[in-house]
């Protein structure tokens, strides 16, 4: 049976051929989910704009799936980069850049990994995996304890010797510490993903829980920018002015671009590239100007001497030293070690990643042109989400992995929603893991760069969480008092805690352990008084937000042919399971097709070719910068 639907005679047509030979979506237009029902209201441009040159199951030619997918890498350079220049602070590496190269080395192979294996098992939907803040903050609260305090010597690059035995066993037992926990903390992100309780926990938190932990994240983070920031209060300006003018003020002006296609041969096409990559051009001109600085010895020389760390030749044989071929492998820093203070922090960030990633799968399948993701999906995407923590803290990345929302916001820049565009980003982090010259180099921007960076990207994540209070009624005075007390706790607290670092004293050591990790993490105390005023407090779901949550993000999601094209499992693994009568007990595999579906194949989209609609080509223009 075919059904032809014809769409305005200036847009396109395309034809759905249900025939049961045919298994995939090949339309080269599909329409965004939220707004098929509204082509009546939708202006021209908005009809234009509702558009996907490729959906979620589209195959793009291979040029065009390694462009856009180099695109979603360096979209998500600024958060991986960020975690191991973060991390090395506590981990004693301030002035070690040949280790730093290898934990970004180690945690772009990583994520490249996870991106494969959430994109052909996981959640099946173009989603980029990567580094969390989430894991950082716990971890940055473990290595603040005191007996993980880096020694006084460790500071001084001028007693440094990186290849002494003693400095790599300072800064490799924490690392095997924070590897550990985030390898057993994982463990609760695997359960509750593939048996299903993720449903279970959502039903208790709402926005008034999750607004205090996302935004403690980078609030908390506001004495790492600052430090890194004031070794160069002018550099480290200049880069967040850079980001701040490319992403706010130049975000809607295209740069001229010139493209090649068959029928008007060589043209110039409008790029928006300052709305793409707006962080790596800030990035790039802030380090280019320290390195003409440090050429005509503009900046001082001498180490004691104010803006001495803006030079780019501070590191300047890392790249040298760094090998060209580089395998991270599990156990690389040693054995792993665990701790019951270190676990029980992870787990707050766990959960913390779990929720954000929920909410990242709604919105990626909205932008791809996807059905709402079933159950069984997020089960699976959480549940492999959870094994990627754990390969991260085998790998010893230091951190762990989750969905990146800012590669989900490129969906839509792009308006390719193809997975195989994402297949290719996570073999291009793959490869970007195995060349070490290339975390080397990245390893030597200079501090008040990365400070000025952090100036806008903490700030952009205490504002997300922010942003979450929009489902709650803010004119009820219960939930102003809800999320003023926990957030004003998970600030409070901690920063007390830092400064009276004996203040816990209970008599048992694990205890004072756990209590001291659990009370410096900001994101867990105020998560936590969140969560308990929330559901204690008495309030309306309406007055809380949970319904309006819960309508954002509810599983509409029926078992439909669309359904079963995107979110089932590949390579014949559906039809082998469906085959297994205790199958259907478990929470992360498809339930069984219904009858009056069976026999009918996969939607078909097959395109009439429109004049005046961009080719592939076109789309270049968007990423080969």
């Amino acid at each position: 049976m075919k059904v032809t639907v014809e769409q305005n005679p200036a847009d396109f047509s395309y034809t759905l051929d249900w025939s049961p030979t045919n298994h995939r979506l090949e339309g080269r237009f599909c329409e965004l989910p939220e707004t098929k029902q509204k082509e009546d209201v939708n202006t021209p441009m908005e009809e234009e704009c509702s558009k996907l040159v490729y959906c979620v199951t589209d195959v793009p030619p291979w040029y065009l799936c390694i462009l856009l997918g180099i695109q979603h890498c360096l979209t998500a350079f600024g958060g991986i980069i960020a975690i191991p220049l973060i991390l090395s602070q506590g981990l004693c590496l301030q002035h070690d850049g040949l280790s730093q190269s290898q934990l970004i080395s180690t945690i772009f192979f990583v994520s490249g990994i996870c991106t494969l294996l959430q994109v052909t098992f996981g959640i099946r939907l173009p989603i980029l995996q990567g580094g969390t803040f989430t894991l950082l903050a716990p971890s940055m609260a473990m290595l603040s304890m005191p007996e993980w305090t880096c020694p006084a010597w460790t500071k001084n690059a001028t007693l440094v010797n990186t290849s002494s035995s003693e400095f790599i066993e300072v800064w490799q037992t924490r690392m095997r510490a924070v590897q550990g926990s985030i390898m057993v903390g994982s463990l609760l992100q695997v359960f509750i993903g593939f048996s299903g309780l993720i449903g279970i926990f959502m039903r208790f938190i709402g926005p008034l829980t999750i607004a205090p932990t996302i935004s403690l994240i980078g609030l908390s983070l506001f004495d790492s920018a600052g430090d890194s920031a004031g070794n160069h209060w002018g550099i480290s300006t200049l880069t967040t002015v850079l980001i701040i003018i490319f992403s706010q003020y130049l975000r809607h002006i295209p740069v001229p671009f010139p493209t090649y296609s068959k029928d008007k041969k060589l043209k110039f096409s409008p790029v928006y590239i300052f709305q793409i990559l707006p962080v790596l051009l800030g990035i790039s001109l802030s380090w280019l100007l320290c390195y003409l600085l440090t050429t005509f010895s503009v900046l001082p020389s001498e180490p004691n001497q104010y803006g001495y760390l803006a030079r780019t030749d501070l590191k300047g044989d890392v790249v040298s030293q760094a090998p060209w071929i580089t395998f991270p492998y599990p156990g690389q820093w040693g054995l792993p070690t665990v701790s019951v203070a270190g676990v029980l922090g992870i787990f707050a960030g766990v959960i913390s990643s779990m929720i954000e990633s929920v909410g990242d799968y709604h919105a990626c399948a909205r932008l791809s042109g996807a059905p709402p993701p079933p159950k069984h999906a997020i089960n699976r995407g959480i549940g492999i989400e959870g094994l990627g923590c754990l390969l991260a803290g085998a790998w010893g990345t230091g951190n762990g992995t989750t969905s990146y929302s800012e590669n989900v916001g490129a969906l839509g820049i792009t308006k390719v929603g193809s997975r195989m565009v994402i297949v290719a980003g996570g073999i291009f982090m793959v490869i970007m893991g195995v060349f070490g010259k290339v975390g080397a180099i990245f390893a030597t921007i200079p501090s008040p760069v990365i400070g000025g960076m952090f100036m806008v990207m903490f700030g952009v994540i205490a504002a997300a969480g922010i942003s979450n209070l929009q489902y709650s009624d803010l004119n009820s005075s219960r939930n102003i008092f809800v999320f003023g007390f926990a957030m004003f706790s998970g600030l409070v607290i901690p920063n007390w805690i830092v400064k009276n670092p004996t203040a816990i004293s209970t008599g048992v050591d694990a205890v004072d352990q756990v209590l001291q990790v659990l009370l410096t993490t900001s994101m867990f105390v105020g998560g936590f008084f969140g969560f308990l005023l929330d559901n204690t407090i008495p309030g309306t779901k309406q007055e809380r937000g949970i319904l309006a949550w819960n309508k954002a993000h509810e599983d509409n999601a029926i078992n439909t042919l669309e359904s079963a094209e995107v979110y089932n499992l590949p390579f014949g693994l559906n039809s082998y399971l469906a085959s297994l009568s205790w199958s259907r007990y478990l929470p992360f595999c498809p339930p069984a097709m219904p009858k009056n579906l069976k026999g009918r194949g996969e939607d078909n989209v097959t395109p009439t070719k429109v004049p005046g609609h961009p080719e592939p080509s076109q789309i270049i223009v968007g990423v080969a910068l």
